[in-house]
């Protein structure tokens, strides 16, 4: 398969504090990878670098061989980058509906307005929020608060989804839906970054994991063999956690 996104020696410097350092990978075109590490490793900067939130201090990114570094996020949205946030960002004084159309609006070529809105309604049946149109979105649970904002990412029409602990906070059946549902969008030809702690996951969608420690890239390989690396033990899952 053909490269999708390109990292190169990707830097983020806030004053003398190197956050993220030199940090090189690449995802094919159809590829599930996990982004793994320890609270502080550098994992959500670099997302926020790729997807354009927060500017790079030094190295490249590259979507289908076309650069996205100095580039704003709304470009970068436009070129099929779209994810999701640790803290969830919904429109509070609109409802369900109205937050996922002003996404697909936002598109370079936006639908017509009905067209639009049959398309927020599949997109909201995706993610198991179905009959829910009218509901105010400051008003939903955490919960159905991660469904909605990843059914808005979704409208973006990405090539390249980065999911920010999306499953975190799940209980047991809520991450088996969970897991079910990014597998089908992979399954659709989505390209999917995880930033990710929770391993049953990881090891349920993901064949490759990348891992961070103080802002390096410490490992990447096929998941299985990641684990059980023993710097990656050491930095981040400890012995209980080594096991594939």
């Amino acid at each position: 398969m053909e490269t999708l996104l390109d990292v190169r020696k990707l830097t983020k410097r806030f004053g003398g504090l190197t956050a993220v350092n030199d940090l090189s990978f690449s995802l094919r075109q159809g590829e599930v990878a996990a982004l793994l590490g320890p609270n502080g490793s550098g994992k959500t900067t670099a997302l926020n670098m790729i997807s354009g939130f927060q500017p790079v201090s030094g190295g490249t990114v590259l979507l289908d061989g076309k650069r996205l570094t100095g580039r704003p996020a709304h470009w970068i949205s436009h070129a099929g980058v779209a994810r999701t946030f640790q803290l969830v960002r919904v429109l509070p004084s609109l409802n369900v509906e109205d937050n996922i159309l002003a996404a697909v609006m936002f598109r370079k070529k936006p639908p017509a307005k009905e067209t639009a809105k049959e398309e927020v309604q599949r997109l909201l049946e995706e993610v198991g929020l179905a009959g829910r149109s009218n509901e105010n979105a400051a008003s939903l649970t955490y919960i159905d608060q991660k469904r909605m904002e990843l059914a808005r990412a979704l409208a973006s029409q990405p090539k390249l989804l980065l999911l920010d602990e999306w499953l975190a906070g799940l209980n047991p059946s809520e991450l088996s839906i969970g897991i079910g549902l990014i597998s089908n969008l992979n399954e659709k030809g989505i390209t999917i970054l995880l930033v990710e702690h929770v391993m049953d996951a990881i090891r349920a969608l993901c064949p490759r994991a990348v891992v961070m420690n103080a802002g390096r890239k410490i490992a990447d390989g096929a998941t299985a063999e990641v684990l059980r690396d023993p710097e990656v033990v050491r930095a981040y899952l400890g012995g209980a956690h080594a096991v594939a």
